[in-house]
């Protein structure tokens, strides 16, 4: 019996086949990599290259590591070819694709764990939530004022928990997505809803920084965290 085409694990034996199902071999540096790490990509009908950011789609899979380097080279050296052993065409741009793609599904992840019950909003909310250390996240409106930011920020750094600081969406974006207005600072509490939102986080995080670079002009006690 051969092996799924999606576990690439040649030449060593994988302690479980729980373990196994979990790792890819990345098409770019040639590494075994826990898919946490990596992005999967399957050939489209019209013979393009599709990124597959819930790993749902048929076909085989091409996993590339979660960064902007490793997508643009797997594009530029004609790699998503060699590994579907077919000829392929991957858009210039797929990484500025994969980038958004992220982006939308964190939002709407967002929304889904608003509607589970698994954000706070609110300055007061939030920053009860912070001094409980229940918080993952503190998700600070990109385009919010500094002062504010700055006081939540402050209450964040004494958590007995503090959060990680995501701050790439504008109030009108998280409003949009939690079905509310003026939505400045909102926490995420800790679970399996806020460990799943934040592994797309990390795959974001290989193709931009998660604060906006104004925010890099502040002082360091301004900016919310690193």
């Amino acid at each position: 019996m051969s092996a799924p085409a999606d576990i690439a694990i040649e030449g060593r034996a994988p302690k479980t086949l729980a373990q196994a199902a979990r790792e890819r071999r990345d098409i770019v540096s040639g590494q075994v990599m826990d898919e946490a790490g990596l992005l999967r990509f399957v050939a489209g009908p019209d013979g393009g290259v599709t990124p597959d950011l819930a790993r749902k789609l048929p076909g085989r899979g091409l996993w590339v590591a979660a960064d902007r380097a490793s997508v643009d080279a797997a594009v530029k050296k004609g790699l998503f070819s060699r590994a579907a052993k077919t000829k392929l065409t991957a858009d210039p741009g797929l990484s500025d694709q994969v980038e958004a793609l992220l982006l939308r599904r964190l939002l709407d992840g967002l929304g889904l764990a608003k509607r589970a019950g698994e954000l706070i909003s609110g300055f007061e909310k939030v920053a009860a939530t912070l001094n409980a250390g229940k918080a993952a996240w503190l998700i600070e409106a990109a385009d919010g004022a500094a002062d504010g930011r700055r006081k939540i920020s402050n209450v964040a750094r004494k958590s007995p928990n503090p959060p990680e600081v995501f701050g790439l969406f504008t109030a009108e974006e998280l409003g949009l997505a939690l079905g509310a207005e003026n939505v400045i600072h909102t926490a995420f509490l800790a679970g399996r809803g806020a460990d799943r939102w934040t592994a797309d986080v990390r795959r974001l995080a290989g193709f931009r920084p998660l604060l906006p670079e104004s925010w890099r002009e502040e002082k360091p006690s301004e900016a919310g965290g690193t």
